[in-house]
């Protein structure tokens, strides 16, 4: 296993720099996810770490050693690739065994690591096929499976999960997660998707334009996002921000639709954040929360997500039990007072007093 440690690393190419200055230590045996939309520097930091991107400023340390010269052969690390990047004229077993022959192992010791790996992932009943014969899932586990035959002290994932479907991008999920439960090998997982992010990481860096925005554990992340950014990019669906001004009788929106919540400190401009989960549909004349129409109802079984018009705005509202409301009717929607965020001008969280 490793310990990371990121000290003010940057990559430019010509003038443009990518990733401006980013710190971060991952400690030993951490499972750490990267996320952010495309173009943020997540892929390029992870390349950067793996040895296969030039540092234009900064360092990158394993263990207190600065790898910044070294090469990547020589950084005793595994890296999984979003398109797999299996030999096709490899059987399953010598893709998996192939960094071991590199090294000179003799075939006895080969063949017991590929075994033990295949067993673990499931494929030891494909190690006599080739890559072609695979199903997208499978090779996937190959992938995985050579990465874990070489026991590196560093697995580093560039969006593995990505070319798959998505009731199998769930199941590999989980099998990703238990696997590293039980090898403890520190990991660095890039990802777009930040349900994967929530659901896999130990802690999240959340990336945008090359810096990052904020870090934490999943669930920090959630309750408490340190800036409009990440409270609309954490949460699935996406947390409604919701521009607002104080008036005589309270918040209202910019178009002077009322809200009827008071902010908890005066500003001149405010952001209320607000979860689907915590707002409550309740019929037009409930004479309680602000109006608005709706627009779109998603029955999916367990829940129903719902569009709102409130305003020259669309909310969005995950309700719980089964709505009878359609399309066009007039509702009322109730938030939950002691769920509300708030953010000022700049988009930076306030605080509850």
């Amino acid at each position: 296993m490793a310990r990371v440690t990121l000290t003010d690393v940057r990559k430019a190419y010509g003038e443009l720099e990518v990733v401006r200055g980013i710190s971060a230590e991952i400690a030993d045996g951490e499972f750490v996810v990267l996320v952010g939309p495309s173009g943020c520097g997540k892929s390029t930091l992870l390349r950067m770490i793996a040895g296969l991107e030039e540092i234009s400023g900064g360092t990158v340390a394993i263990d207190g050693q600065v790898v910044n010269d070294v090469a990547s052969k020589d950084r005793d690390i595994a890296m999984v690739f979003q398109n797999y990047a299996l030999y096709p004229h490899m059987t399953v077993a010598e893709n998996m065994g192939f960094s071991l022959r590199l090294r000179g192992a003799d075939r006895r010791s080969i063949g017991e690591a590929v075994a033990k790996a295949a067993a673990s992932l499931d494929v030891a009943h494909l190690l006599d096929r080739y890559p072609r014969a695979l199903s997208g899932g499978q090779r996937q586990r190959v992938a995985m499976g050579r990465a874990i035959v070489r026991n590196p002290r560093l697995f580093l994932f560039d969006e593995p999960l990505s070319n798959l479907d998505a009731k199998l991008r769930v199941q590999m999920r989980a099998e990703l997660r238990e696997l590293h439960q039980r090898l403890g090998v520190t990991s660095v997982y890039v990802t777009h998707d930040q349900i994967e992010a929530m659901t896999m990481a130990d802690r999240i860096l959340v990336l945008r334009d090359g810096r990052v925005e904020q870090q934490g554990r999943p669930l920090d992340l959630y309750d408490r996002p340190a800036n409009t950014f990440v409270a609309g990019f954490i949460g699935s669906p996406a947390m409604n921000l919701l521009d607002c001004v104080p008036g005589p009788g309270g918040l209202s929106l910019a178009d002077g639709t009322p809200l009827g919540l008071a902010p908890r400190r005066g500003e001149a401009r405010l952001t209320l954040g607000l979860r689907p989960e915590h707002l409550r549909l309740l019929p037009a004349d409930a004479g309680q929360g602000f109006p608005a129409r709706l627009r779109v109802v998603e029955p999916t079984g367990s829940e129903t997500m719902l569009v709102a018009q409130m305003g020259d705005r669309p909310v969005t509202v995950l309700a719980r039990e089964r709505v009878t409301a359609r399309p066009g009717d007039l509702v009322r929607l109730l938030p939950d007072p002691g769920q509300a965020h708030w953010f000022d001008g700049d988009g930076l969280r306030i605080e509850a007093a």
